[in-house]
């Protein structure tokens, strides 16, 4: 994977404005408008949101966000990778580094919820991969056909040092 930086950053500027609409387009486009949960700007900017771009050479290529549930309790949110930039690891680096920010909150689990169409099959492997299993709805998701849940519950604060990877 080319050297690159998750870093936190505005939801506002332009280019992550177009990327979140797009993001939100396929959301609309693959799951009916009761069961879309992603996040607009507006939601990303909640002061329980803490919202990273990864940019390589200044170009933004993903964007992710944690929330905070509750203080041992965060949930993934906004995962979104330029389709040009797919397997490429761009988006296991994301989901790696939000794992990472959940442990050292000290979080003890960090769920997320995303589609059950074959669309969202990729995004779900990806989870998968990194010990999302799945899992009932929480927070104030309910069942739905079209989403599915999933949690992975963290270990000690010693296996951070395990997930973190460098986007390098």
């Amino acid at each position: 994977m080319p050297d690159g930086e998750i870093a936190v950053d505005d939801p506002r500027s332009a280019d992550i404005r177009e990327l979140l609409q797009r993001h939100l387009t396929f959301a609309h486009t693959h799951t009916p408008p009761q069961d879309v949960h992603a996040l607009d700007i507006e939601g990303l900017l909640d002061p329980a949101v803490t919202f990273y771009s990864y940019r390589l050479g200044g170009q933004l290529v993903a964007v992710g966000a944690l929330k905070q549930l509750d203080p041992r309790h965060g949930e993934v949110k906004s995962m979104h990778t330029v389709q040009e930039a797919r397997g490429r690891g761009v988006g296991r680096a994301m989901l790696n580094h939000l794992i990472a920010v959940a442990r050292d909150r000290g979080y003890q689990r960090v769920s997320l919820e995303t589609g059950t169409v074959t669309a969202f099959t990729p995004a779900r492997s990806l989870y998968a991969s990194a010990g999302f299993e799945p899992c009932g709805p929480f927070a104030d998701y309910q069942p739905s056909p079209s989403n599915t849940f999933m949690s992975l519950l963290m270990a000690g604060p010693d296996s951070a040092r395990s997930t973190r990877q460098s986007p390098s």
